[in-house]
């Protein structure tokens, strides 16, 4: 089955192929509007259907999956740090604390589309400032929401999650793949 993903992302790349090896890659350049009052858990959601509607108008008769992950702590969402000091910032926060993943995304073909979200919770460790600083200082936390990538030295922070550990990756693959199945069944 051919699949566009509208995506950048490597981690999505790599994992995505867990379904198809049919893949074309084409990052939506969208820009990416989030309306007022939207909850912070909808947020991936909504970003999902923009970038895979806009690749989708390029591609009306495949597939097309669209995703956006969040990190979310109480009611922020913490994005990508733009430097060292909102890298520093974010892990500090998520420090000894539980905070949500939420992955988005959304499902386009032939003018129909489907969306859904996967949430899964991360526990980290206390983390001494050593820690922080030596993390803050490689290159892992600057294209990643919340500064981290769990797959990554980050590991070493993780106490424990609660749901599915590919979700937090970037791309929760055992459900999309059900809900790919569906959506083409209903087609």
């Amino acid at each position: 089955m051919k699949i566009i993903l509208a995506s950048a992302s490597p981690r999505r790349q790599e994992l995505i192929s867990l379904i198809s090896q049919d893949v074309v890659c084409h990052p939506s350049g969208v820009e990416e509007v989030i309306p007022q009052g939207l909850e912070a858990e909808e947020i991936p959601l909504c970003l999902a259907f923009q970038k895979a509607e806009e690749v989708a108008k390029l591609y009306p008769d495949t597939l097309v999956i669209g995703s956006d992950t969040g990190v979310i702590l109480g009611e922020e969402i913490l994005g990508k740090p733009a430097d060292k000091d909102e890298a520093r910032r974010m892990i500090t926060e998520l420090s000894g604390r539980t905070h949500k993943v939420v992955t988005g995304c959304a499902l386009f073909q032939k003018g129909r589309s489907m969306g859904f979200k996967a949430v899964t919770e991360v526990e980290f460790y206390p983390l001494t400032e050593k820690e922080i600083e030596d993390y803050i200082n490689t290159s892992e936390p600057y294209d990643k929401a919340g500064a981290y990538g769990i797959q990554g030295r980050a590991s070493l922070f993780v106490k424990g999650i609660k749901g599915d550990y590919f979700n937090v990756v970037g791309l929760p693959v055992a459900e999309l793949k059900r809900k790919i199945e569906k959506f083409l069944e209903e087609a």
